[in-house]
C-alpha cells in the first residue's frame, strides 16, 4: 500500500523559508537536516540544488516555482490572520474574499512564489452562519452540503 507522507517544495533560501513559514503560518520545525526540513502540517522544504540533484536535473533555471498548485491551510479567525499578514507585507495573490459557499479565503506567495491559501475552517463558516440567525437547513443550502454532513463532519455530532 502506498501512503502519502508529505508535500515537498523546493526553496532557494532555506533560512528565509524556515523563518517565513514560522512567522506567517506558525509552522514548527519537526526535523532539520540542513538541505531538507520537515515542518508541522507534513510540509517539507528542500533546497533547490539538492532537489535538482535528486531528480537528476542539475540545471535549475527551467524551474517555474509553484504557480500551478498551492498549499492549503485553515484558520478559524480569518480576520486576525489577514491583519497578521499585513504586518509581514506578503505579496498577495488576492485579498480576502468569499467563495460562493460562504467560506472566506486569502491567497499569497511564499518567498519563492509558491501559492498559499488560508481559508476559514468549515466549522467557523457554519458557526458564523448559525450565529447570524440562519437555520441548519439554510446553512446547508448556502454551503451546498447536506445537514447530515454538517452535523457529522463539521459539528462533530453522532
Amino acid at each position: 500500500m502506498t501512503i502519502f507522507r508529505s508535500t515537498l517544495i523546493a526553496v532557494t533560501d532555506m533560512e528565509r523559508s524556515k523563518q517565513f513559514y514560522k512567522d506567517v503560518l506558525d509552522a514548527e520545525i519537526i526535523a532539520d537536516f540542513g538541505a531538507n526540513v520537515t515542518l508541522t502540517g507534513n510540509i517539507s522544504l528542500q533546497t533547490i540544488e539538492t532537489w535538482a540533484g535528486f531528480i537528476q536535473q542539475p540545471d535549475t533555471s527551467y524551474i517555474n516555482f509553484g504557480n500551478a498548485s498551492e498549499l492549503y491551510y485553515e484558520e478559524d479567525d480569518i480576520e486576525s490572520f489577514v491583519q497578521r499578514l499585513e504586518a509581514f507585507e506578503v505579496d498577495l495573490v488576492h485579498p480576502l474574499y468569499v467563495h460562493e459557499w460562504g467560506q472566506r479565503a486569502v491567497r499569497f506567495y511564499d518567498p519563492d512564489g509558491h501559492i498559499i491559501e488560508v481559508a476559514e475552517g468549515l466549522n467557523a463558516v457554519v458557526a458564523r452562519f448559525l450565529d447570524s440567525g440562519m437555520t441548519l437547513a439554510e446553512t446547508a443550502r448556502r454551503m451546498g452540503l447536506s445537514e447530515d454532513f454538517i452535523r457529522t463532519n463539521v459539528m462533530g455530532e453522532e
